[in-house]
């Protein structure tokens, strides 16, 4: 049984006409006819009786009918909401982002994307990196936002926006940290991410760039997240390395002072796997990722 089939039938049966009812679908009474037939030589069934020069309904068509109406009436269902995702009209689209990217880069653009499909349900996970691209390796998530890169041969990854790590203490350390030498990182207390965050494996990458051990810091805390490493060195003598999106609103008050040592910048990474078709909302948001 076809929805051809089914769509002659109702035809047909609406009218109780073979002609008028295969008009109505553009085809010809010895198509519709034919189709019909097949349909009741299939299931062994009669489905119109001839009355004179007139066809009408038997009881198993009539009861017939109401099933293929409601057949028909899902598929154009079916038909409207293919249609829908095709054109992001519905749809949902899961991510997954580290925490720097979730808090402080991806809202902006979650805006941007919501007002030009705004029937596109968005959910998205925060972790740390190396969650993040478990999440897009299972399939939880369609893409992933991480700091820096990752060797996973499963992903593709594409670099998306251009970051900058910076090392901030309180302002009261001023005078200790003023013109401090990138050797002398090692006299701080430190309150750092957790291993496995883009933060602080970026910022080890940095050290070991500008000829300082990671290992020989003296680490005060290890925080899970960035908010709770910023309340932390506000509220002490530490340093911390972290985002310039994060830190920026603490260095224009005065309250966090940045050290005066370049840290090379690093890229926020868009991930997605390597064998899944990505959808069309994803591939609308991986547009909307990459604008300013």
């Amino acid at each position: 049984m076809t929805l051809e089939q089914l769509a002659i039938f109702v035809a047909v049966a609406e009218r109780e006409h073979l002609t008028q009812g295969a008009a109505a679908l553009g085809l010809t009474p010895s198509a519709a006819s034919a189709a019909i037939k097949m349909l009741e030589a299939r299931y062994g069934l009669d489905l119109f009786d001839r009355v004179g020069r007139r066809i009408e309904l038997t009881r198993a068509g009539r009861d017939f009918l109401a099933a293929a109406r409601a057949t028909l009436a899902a598929a154009r269902e079916a038909e409207g909401v293919m249609s829908d995702l095709g054109r992001l009209r519905t749809g949902r689209l899961d991510l997954a982002a580290s925490q720097t990217i979730a808090n402080y880069w991806l809202p902006t653009r979650l805006m941007r994307f919501a007002r030009a499909f705004p029937g596109i349900a968005v959910d998205f996970r925060v972790g740390n990196t190396s969650s993040v691209a478990q999440a897009v390796l299972s399939g939880a998530a369609e893409l992933g936002f991480i700091e820096g890169f990752i060797d996973e041969p499963a992903l593709a990854a594409r670099p998306v926006y251009r970051d900058e790590l910076v090392i901030v203490v309180p302002a009261g350390l001023a005078r200790r940290v003023e013109g401090l030498l990138p050797a002398a990182l090692t006299e701080l207390d430190w309150v750092m991410r957790e291993p496995g965050s883009g933060t602080r494996t970026e910022f080890e990458s940095a050290l070991a760039g500008i000829g300082v051990a990671p290992a020989s810091l003296p680490v005060a805390l290890t925080l899970p997240t960035n908010e709770a490493v910023l309340s932390a060195v506000r509220g002490s003598a530490c340093a911390a390395a972290l985002s310039r999106l994060v830190v920026a609103p603490f260095i224009a008050s005065g309250e966090l002072l940045a050290l005066d040592i370049a840290l090379p910048a690093r890229q926020f990474t868009i991930l997605h796997h390597k064998e899944r078709r990505r959808s069309g909302a994803a591939r609308q948001f991986e547009q909307v990722s990459a604008e300013p």
